[in-house]
């Protein structure tokens, strides 16, 4: 019993070790050893359909209009369609102003989620090309050559850009979500020359519109969108010179939140789509979906599962596990002080990984229990739109904080005692 119980643990272990670091150094390994598919790429100039998508975007979306058309690329091969979600703050009136032959306004009613949005601009769509794109994404003057020129190769079916955070020096969110994200990057580059990107980015994607397959509404579109191209037998690209910048939620509550539907949305369409995790059918991709998405949202159900292990193996006196109990303890106390930090705009950046790395495990498992319970969040506010997060902390999670510090120590002293 007490072998089963050391393997189990072990393997719980084993699998965080293994998305955060054994796949990235998988990924460097392959691209060493193995030589990458070809990708023909040319300055092609197709004809583009750009989709906006606004909820109450009012504070952006003149700047918004502004970029698109100022974007590098030719007038008459470029179509903009602006889609609100039921906005209520006048972001329709202003996208009006700009209304021409070029720039289409598309209103749907009764906040039906942004994904029945795309699928009414899909519908009136022109172009060969339809890039997605978010209200508060500002492309670079040539995001549009750059992502289109990748089309040039007729196996590829979707294109993914960078999307580059600017605020990482002024919020410890933004500073955590952008070196989080120079991680993201990072893979992205391998896995598109391996075989393709998993998954795309509603600020900055673009696919060609024969593909596009009308989507669900608890669909999420730059995920599940590029999981039908995928089965459609397409490649998807990452490309780091088409990019565009943005803010993150600037605040750790608020970016936790994002997490949370991002999950729940990404987990409910890859098991609607989990043919794309058979080996057999779809080779090294389905190994990119399991150890870059699947395996990364439910670590933190096997981080539970290790420490209920390590807990049991160190009270039965098992050294190697009474340290990484001590390990373990010392991690959760720099989670709680990284919590009573992450307000305070001196803090070193450096302290709250450890928060960081809480906040999006947690909210990665609410969202898959969401998704489990068939509870899947159809719409969005944006940050701008939100309420400031409650800065008081509850008397209910000042006694949880407290009972866990102790329960900890606890644990700590008579596990250090023990070893001494």
């Amino acid at each position: 019993m007490t072998t089963l119980l050391i393997i189990i643990t072990l393997f719980a272990l084993f699998i965080p070790v293994y998305v955060y670091i054994g796949y990235p150094l998988l990924l460097i390994v392959l691209d060493k050893l193995v030589k990458g598919k070809p990708l023909a790429v040319a300055d092609i100039t197709p004809s583009v359909t750009l989709v906006v998508s606004c909820y109450n975007e009012a504070d952006v979306i003149e700047q918004k209009i502004k970029n698109c058309l100022a974007l590098d690329y030719p007038g008459q091969q470029l179509e903009i369609i602006f889609v609100s979600d039921g906005s209520d703050d006048g972001t329709d009136d202003i996208i009006k102003k700009y209304c021409n032959e070029r720039i289409k306004l598309i209103r749907q009613e009764g906040r039906l989620g942004k994904t029945m949005g795309l699928n009414l601009a899909l519908a009136e769509a022109n172009g060969e090309i339809v890039v997605f794109s978010d209200a508060n994404a500002m492309y670079k003057e040539n995001a549009l050559r750059m992502l289109v020129r990748n089309f040039n190769d007729p196996a590829v079916g979707y294109v993914v850009g960078a999307a580059i955070y600017q605020d990482e020096e002024t919020s410890s969110a933004g500073a955590s979500e952008n070196a989080y994200w120079q991680y993201e990057i990072f893979i992205k580059k391998i896995e598109s020359k391996l075989h393709s990107v998993v998954g795309g980015d509603g600020a900055i994607y673009a696919i060609r519109k024969s593909l596009y397959l009308p989507l669900d509404q608890e669909d999420i579109n730059d995920f599940v969108n590029p999981l039908q191209i995928i089965a459609q037998g397409y490649r998807g690209i990452f490309d780091a010179e088409a990019i565009c910048y943005e803010q993150t939620a600037g605040d750790f509550d608020r970016e936790g939140k994002r997490k949370q539907r991002i999950v729940n949305r990404s987990f409910t369409g890859l098991m609607k789509n989990r043919v794309v995790l058979n080996p057999f059918r779809f080779g090294f991709y389905a190994l990119e979906v399991l150890s870059h998405k699947l395996l990364r949202w439910l670590i933190p159900f096997f981080i539970l599962l290790a420490a209920a292990g390590i807990i049991i193996l160190a009270q039965m006196k098992l050294e190697v596990f009474q340290w990484l109990l001590l390990l373990g303890i010392l991690f959760s106390w720099s989670i709680v002080i990284g919590r009573f930090l992450k307000d305070w705009s001196a803090c070193p950046s450096i302290l709250l990984v450890p928060y960081y790395f809480y906040l999006v495990n947690f909210n990665s498992l609410k969202g898959v229990l969401q998704s489990l319970r068939g509870n899947v969040q159809i719409t969005w506010s944006t940050p701008r739109d939100q309420q400031a997060a409650m800065r008081a902390v509850s008397i209910k999670t000042m006694l949880a904080f407290l009972a866990f510090i102790l329960l900890s120590a606890w644990l700590f002293f008579d596990t250090l005692q023990a070893l001494l």
